[in-house]
């Protein structure tokens, strides 16, 4: 007797072996699995600027028109679908250590995939690690005149590079590591004219040059820095690191650091003690006599996210560094490079949340769920409207943000805003963006969760930037300390914000709430709510200057006038509308 699977075939039940298609051995008729539908197209070969209403809404307001054309193209080349696939590739082989070569000898060598090369390639010629500091010394070949070079430089055009960094880092966050410090650490080398006249060619060259070799024997060059030890953490002054003189501004450092970031970079501003105390350092990969300097590598960190980058642990045996700036000056000096990398990590959390909601839009508009496309379920809207509005403060008030940074060598106030505002923006922004990027996962559902999707990767790499050169704690204090050493400055500062706010909602309870926490007996105890509030108070003000009233109001009345809710919880009322068709308008 034939019974299940042996007896319906011998009934002859429309059963039928069927020859290999499109991965299927065996089909049934009416169960053709490999028809796929209401399943979102790939988000691919679009213009990742030019479909970005806020970011170019808010270049136009705080940069120049000039900068508006080789932004959309830099949206054009990331948008198409081979470089977007070099973010999965890069992360999906992160890079391996080769510690000695094959002969045993020492070798320190960090191997990358090539599709982190193809990343790097593209940064560095878009500008991104250099671009800001175009203007010194008149053409890129040329070295600064030694008195720019003992100045304090600031640089400029740091909008349309910070536009740029943002749309770079929804693609692939990780290599810009090394691009970020390339760019930030020509601020602390000012301290040190002959070394900045050394490299500044290199790093405005364009060029990014991999080859393992001296940098003074390259077409381009990068920069890496180590500063946090084993015991120290963020108290660098904790540091046991040490240099020996040995001639000049040559010295011999011996010691580690608990963490080193991109030590594949030429050349490294590293801190230690020297006889003078705490002082800043640049460590070359080489001697130079040409051999190989003794940074020895111990092991790559394995991290949650920023997978294509290297982050290693290092110890340094009698290695050898010239001193940058005076001894005993070193945070000083590297602390121009650190506010720099800061102003980088603000503006690519803003971009993770962008490419979060970009896919969050595009996956609402394709998908259907209950007779209807997910974008127009009200309480889908509800919250995709919310995480654009959320957007739409980031990259606002990280472009004007730039905007200070691009005035502050003309403007006292423009400065003194960059120091009260960035620790507080950073506090902000990076500690937003994981909460975030997890709501726009799950407005993808399954689908946002699997490694296929490129949520996952934004998710993992969101909170190193809120830990990267400070973590929340450290940015609350470090607004404390602005406004303490510069209380006139400051409240200038806040002054010019409410005045820019002034229409809108919650302003005067905000700044009300921010003088009394700045008098608090204990004001380091509600320092991150000082932090919040200044940064919010910021952001109201930025939306004021570049984006549509109704945003602006929505954003401070959901923000502002009252403790943020949950995402998607905000009512939005006639912005709604408006804040979706600039999250990502709809393509003809």
């Amino acid at each position: 007797m034939r019974t299940g699977l042996a007896e319906a075939r011998g009934r002859d039940l429309n059963w039928r072996a069927k020859p290999a298609e499109s991965g299927d051995v065996m089909t049934l008729p009416g169960f053709a699995t490999h028809e796929v539908f209401n399943q979102t197209p790939p988000l691919a070969d679009v213009n990742l600027a030019a479909l970005d209403a806020p970011l170019i809404g808010a270049a136009r307001a705080f940069g120049t028109e000039g900068d508006q054309d080789a932004l959309i193209a830099h949206g054009a080349r990331l948008g198409t679908a081979d470089v977007l696939d070099l973010g999965r590739v890069a992360n999906e082989n992160p890079p391996q250590l080769r510690p000695f070569d094959a002969r045993g000898n020492r070798y320190d060598y960090v191997e990358f995939h090539p599709a982190y090369h193809e990343l790097m390639r593209d940064s560095i010629g878009a500008g991104l690690a250099c671009s800001a500091w175009d203007g010194l010394g008149g053409d890129a070949g040329a070295s600064p005149p030694a008195k720019q070079g003992a100045a304090k430089l600031t640089g400029h055009g740091h909008v349309a590079r910070s536009a740029k960094h943002y749309v770079t880092a929804g693609v692939e966050a990780g290599h810009l590591c090394p691009v970020t410090m390339t760019h930030a650490g020509v601020a602390a080398l000012a301290a040190a004219p002959e070394r900045l006249a050394s490299l500044l060619p290199l790093i405005r060259s364009r060029r990014y040059d991999p080859a393992f070799k001296p940098f003074w024997e390259k077409s381009g060059a990068t920069l890496g820095m180590g500063m946090t030890e084993k015991q120290g953490g963020s108290d660098v002054r904790a540091n046991t690191t040490r240099a020996v003189p040995i001639g000049g501004d040559e010295y011999e450092i011996t010691g580690h650091k608990w963490f080193m970031s991109a030590p594949m970079c030429d050349a490294f501003l590293v801190l230690a003690h020297a006889p003078g105390g705490l002082t800043c350092f640049l460590m070359p990969r080489f001697r130079p006599d040409g051999q190989l300097n003794a940074l020895r590598l111990q092991r790559l960190k394995a991290k949650l996210g920023n997978r294509s980058n290297a982050s290693s642990e290092v110890e340094f045996a009698e290695a050898f560094a010239w001193r940058i700036g005076a001894e005993g000056r070193g945070v000083p000096t590297i602390i121009e490079m650190v506010q720099l990398t800061r102003l980088d990590c603000v503006g690519s959390s803003a971009g993770l949340m962008r490419m979060g909601l970009a896919h969050a839009m595009h996956h609402a508009r394709h998908r259907t769920a209950f007779q209807r496309k997910l974008v127009d379920q009200p309480a889908m809207r509800a919250t995709l409207a919310d995480l654009a509005l959320a957007v739409e403060g980031a990259v606002a008030v990280s472009l004007r943000l730039a905007q200070a940074f691009d005035r502050m060598d003309e403007s006292a106030e423009e400065a003194a805003f960059a120091r009260l505002i960035t620790p507080a923006v950073k506090f902000m922004i990076c500690k937003m963006a994981p909460g975030f990027l997890y709501e726009a996962m799950e407005c993808l559902g399954g689908n946002g969760y699997v490694e296929e999707s490129p949520l996952p990767r934004l998710y993992r790499e969101a909170p190193v930037n809120a830990i990267w050169e400070g973590s929340g704690n450290i940015m609350a204090l470090d607004v404390l300390r602005a406004a303490g050493r510069e209380r006139e400055a400051a409240q200038a500062v806040i002054a010019d914000l409410a005045q820019q706010a002034r229409d809108l909602p919650g302003m005067r309870e905000t700044v009300a709430a921010i003088a009394a926490g700045f008098i608090a007996p204990e004001p380091e105890t509600g320092a991150r709510g000082l932090a919040l509030k200044l940064a919010t108070l910021a952001t109201a003000a930025a939306l004021s200057q570049c984006a549509p009233a109704p945003i602006a109001e929505a954003f401070a009345r959901t923000r502002l006038a009252r403790e943020t809710a949950m995402l998607g919880a905000a009512e939005l009322g006639e912005a709604r509308p408006l804040l979706l068709e600039r999250a990502l308008p709809v393509q003809t």
